[in-house]
């Protein structure tokens, strides 16, 4: 499908439109964040069927954070607000990747299949694409089921402390199985699409890429929020949160500066496995 053909233009239109609709009558989405996933998803499809990775992430983190939400609503003061995206957590876990594709677009037109021995440089923007949002939905997953993980997480920074479930910068088992499966996930998705636009795949390889980024993301992800995301306790309530202003006067601060938003954390972590993605990663898994 060529980049912002009339067929492009009118798929991104009418899919965009309805995620847009739907986001908001299920209240997945505010206003503000509907309009403008509206427009990242319309610049995504416009560039190519790569686009459909968005979507793709967009329906799983959906399905993730609405699972079992009422349990996670007990343990975490965000968890409520989690579920309804603003304009802000719509580019964090899509502007870079849209404005990477628009690059291809303008400096290489069409998608190309990923093989850095016969394009390089374009091999790289798709490796890097994908290793954003393998990184959003495996970051996602990890965050949505380890909360509900039987086993209390512990602090990325200490290891051998335990922390509530919720806490930034806390990690499981079963969230750190998550985050590969997203990354795996947005592979899947990648394959399909190369696939069914006549592209040749790396199939094995580029899925291995995908896990590796989703789970390196994840990781990424917990560090910033050990570290410069603050998060504050109240043992009477059981209940985290990431805000001060939220937090009860009584509450504890578990971990981390009160530095970056849950937005900024998510922003940083996709930027910096983007670029390891796609200069160091896709070369080395993806011949």
């Amino acid at each position: 499908m060529k980049p912002f053909s009339t067929k492009s233009i009118a798929l991104g239109t009418v899919i965009a439109t309805l995620l847009a609709i739907k986001g908001t009558s299920k209240k997945s989405l505010s206003s503000t964040g509907a309009i403008t996933a509206w427009m990242v998803g319309f610049l995504s499809l416009g560039c190519g069927t790569r686009g459909f990775l968005l979507l793709l992430f967009y329906q799983v983190g959906t399905m993730a954070t609405k699972f079992r939400r009422n349990e996670k609503i007990k343990k975490d003061a965000d968890a409520a607000k989690s579920s309804v995206r603003s304009s802000q957590q719509v580019l964090a876990c899509s502007g870079i990747a849209v404005i990477l594709s628009l690059f291809h677009v303008i400096y290489y037109g069409e998608e190309k299949a990923i093989d850095f021995q016969i394009s390089p440089k374009e091999s790289t923007i798709a490796c890097a694409i994908v290793a954003h949002y393998a990184t959003c939905c495996g970051d996602t997953l990890a965050s949505e089921f380890g909360i509900l993980s039987q086993s209390k997480p512990f602090l990325i920074t200490s290891p051998w402390r335990k922390v509530p479930h919720g806490t930034n910068g806390g990690i499981s088992t079963f969230g750190t199985l998550s985050s590969c499966i997203g990354g795996l996930i947005i592979g899947f998705g990648c394959v399909i699409m190369d696939i069914c636009t006549g592209l040749h795949v790396h199939i094995s390889k580029l899925l291995i890429f995908s896990a590796i980024c989703g789970l390196l993301g994840s990781f990424i992800d917990s560090l910033l929020g050990a570290t410069l995301q603050a998060t504050y306790y109240d043992d009477d309530k059981k209940m985290v949160y990431c805000e001060k202003k939220d937090a009860p006067s009584n509450s504890d601060r578990i971990c981390g500066m009160n530095c970056l938003s849950n937005a900024q954390v998510n922003l940083v972590s996709v930027f910096v496995t983007t670029v390891i993605g796609g200069l160091y990663l896709g070369p080395m898994f993806i011949e």
